[in-house]
């Protein structure tokens, strides 16, 4: 597979990426939705100061420290993309990896500079241990919410397809409400999941040619008599 291809790829997953993030960070209060198709499909926007589908550790240490592992991630898939186009892998796994890169790099590019470029977001409180948010839209601002790798990745695709309530003597859950889907994530966290599930998925098509190579024997023409063994 070309480099350009996949460059032109990985740039469109990212721009359209930021296209909504952005959009929703400026037109939305945090927290709000709004229905896109009845009530299964909502934009739903949140601000995650932690992992893809709105899983966090710790306060401003563990927000440093997912950020920083997202730009070791990168840093690792822009070598290793290169890596399989060298070695010609199969074209579906290449997609696929290229989905996870653009992902990352589309979260990494919130959690680096979100921050810095807009004057709301969610903001850490070691008194409550927890993050809190914040009242009105917010807009683009030279003074910033937060500092260099510190900004929140921004979520909006919600779908609560189904809505119930778990009977009183479901093991562990009787009596709670029942959501699915419940996560808020964005088109970056739905690039890495589609890239990741569809390599489990087309795993034996993507390394076929790899099993097969190891497979295969060489055989050679080389003539074995006594005259040709050494004693």
């Amino acid at each position: 597979m070309k480099k350009r291809n996949l460059f032109l790829l990985i740039a469109l997953v990212v721009l359209i990426d930021q296209a909504v993030k952005i959009y929703i960070k400026t037109s939305f209060p945090i927290n709000t939705s709004k229905n896109v198709l009845g009530n299964w499909f909502q934009l739903y926007f949140v601000e995650n100061p932690g992992m893809a589908y709105g899983w966090k550790f710790g306060g401003n240490w563990g927000k440093l420290a997912l950020t920083v592992f997202r730009m070791a991630a990168v840093i690792f898939g822009t070598w290793y993309l290169g890596s399989i186009i060298r070695q010609k892998y199969h074209r579906g796994f290449i997609i696929c990896a290229a989905l996870i890169y653009a992902g990352a790099l589309g979260n990494l590019i919130d959690s680096c500079f979100y921050g810095m470029i807009f004057d709301k977001g969610m903001i850490f409180d070691p008194q409550i241990n927890e993050y809190v948010g914040y009242n009105g839209l917010a807009t683009f601002s030279k003074g910033g919410y937060a500092g260099f790798l510190h900004g929140n990745v921004v979520d909006m695709l919600y779908f609560p397809v189904v809505k119930g309530h778990f009977p009183s003597w479901f093991p562990f859950w009787g009596g709670e409400d029942f959501e699915f889907f419940r996560h808020i994530f964005n088109i970056a966290d739905a690039a890495i999941s589609t890239g990741v599930i569809s390599i489990l998925v087309f795993q034996r098509r993507f390394f076929r040619h790899k099993h097969t190579a190891a497979r295969t024997t060489v055989e050679t023409d080389s003539r074995v008599d006594d005259a040709t063994q050494v004693s």
